[in-house]
């Protein structure tokens, strides 16, 4: 075990990442403690020094991918926070690149696949961050008039629901393609959320 720990460096985010490729290019069904340990190098017991089971290696990887979301709105805020129109399209825009870019852990975040999500620290940690990411830039945008005045947390989940639609649609390949022929997706996105605003 120590020689296994000591070869990956971290052997919990080796089978993470493996866990997240198989995820990738197999699908869930494909995706378990041994296969991940088999795409990582180790041995198939090695994962149950940091998973006890598959339900603990989905948390993992969907508190990966969270980690990795937060990261993108976190740079699109520092760049736009000044402008909150762009501000509201931007983060909502790097919500839909991380979606397109990563569609397998995508699903599986917003997947309810785990049957008990509060046996999840970590997880439960950086969903809630992530919420209280679009919630402060609600309130932002509400500061300036850019969206209704009311309760930041309601007006966060309309957001939410707008942003989050659009891209699971696009993903689906469910949009009219004479609409896609007219605009390109970040202006139809666009588009979308400026129904929200009110200036």
């Amino acid at each position: 075990m120590k020689k296994e720990k000591y070869h990956h460096g971290d052997l919990k985010k080796a089978l993470i990442d493996s866990g997240r490729n198989i995820l990738r290019k197999e699908g869930i069904n494909a995706l378990t403690l041994r296969s991940a340990a088999r795409a990582a190098g180790v041995s198939h017991s090695a994962p149950y020094a940091h998973f006890a089971d598959k339900q603990d290696l989905l948390a993992a990887i969907s508190t990966q991918g969270f980690l990795d979301l937060q990261e993108r709105l976190t740079l699109s805020i520092e760049k736009y926070q000044i402008s909150p129109r762009d501000l509201l399209i931007e983060t909502g825009w790097s919500y839909i690149q991380f979606a397109m870019s990563e569609p397998a852990c995508f699903k599986l975040m917003f997947s309810g696949i785990l049957e008990d999500e509060h046996a999840h620290p970590e997880f439960m940690s950086a969903v809630r961050k992530t919420y209280q990411m679009l919630v402060n830039v609600v309130a932002t945008c509400q500061k300036t008039n850019v969206l209704p005045a009311g309760s930041a947390d309601e007006t966060a989940v309309a957001v939410w629901s707008l942003v989050h639609g659009f891209v699971a649609l696009h993903l689906e390949r469910q949009f009219p393609g004479t609409v896609l022929e007219k605009h390109k997706l970040k202006e139809l996105f666009a588009n979308s959320l400026r129904l929200l605003m009110t200036a």
